[in-house]
């Protein structure tokens, strides 16, 4: 078979995967062409889908469309679970996921260097790279800095009090059992 026949097969197959994703509703679809990172396959899609219910569908569907389209039953993985689908269709491998899981793996760091259009006219997607969170380090020394002038300006709590106010004030760990005397 001819390099471009092979692309058309390529092609074919993703737009399947992508039409069967559609049909169940997934969200996010995204395609990225990974044939300069990995010799196994030629396409990654990662979708998302709400529910282990609808992630389950959506890898229903994309193994019947595929079939339907006339390549070979794909092979699955993680269905009795649901929250993370993949089916491995030779060429393509898609990632179904619930949008949790898909938030922490966030494959899309892995394998996005070159996002594909889904669809024809589309316009070209984008890759969202992660950012990294702010350091948290300043703001903690700043608490601990109002913390403590918060705690050095308070008056001493006098010693000398009666009654059940300076029991409520007592926490029970300071609270002591009486010990049994050994006598009868």
């Amino acid at each position: 078979m001819t390099e471009a026949a092979e692309k058309k097969d390529v092609q074919k197959l993703q737009r399947s995967i992508v039409d069967s994703l559609e049909d169940v509703k997934a969200q996010d679809i995204v395609v990225f062409n990974t044939e300069h990172l990995s010799s196994l396959f030629e396409r990654v899609v990662i979708a998302s889908g709400t529910s282990n219910r609808q992630t389950k569908a959506l890898a229903a569907s994309v193994r019947d469309g595929v079939r339907d389209a006339g390549f070979a039953k794909p092979r699955m993985e993680g269905e009795d679970n649901g929250e993370w689908i993949i089916v491995d269709c030779g060429a393509v491998v898609v990632h179904i996921m619930q949008p949790a899981i898909r938030t922490y793996y966030h494959l899309e760091e892995i394998w996005g260097e070159k996002p594909v259009r889904i669809k024809l006219g589309a316009p070209k997607p984008v890759v969202a790279k992660a950012t990294e969170p702010p350091p948290v380090v300043a703001k903690k020394t700043a608490a601990k800095k109002a913390t403590a002038k918060k705690t050095s300006t308070k008056a001493p709590i006098s010693k000398k009090s009666t009654g059940a106010s300076s029991a409520a004030r007592k926490s029970p760990a300071s609270k002591t059992r009486a010990r049994p005397t050994g006598k009868p």
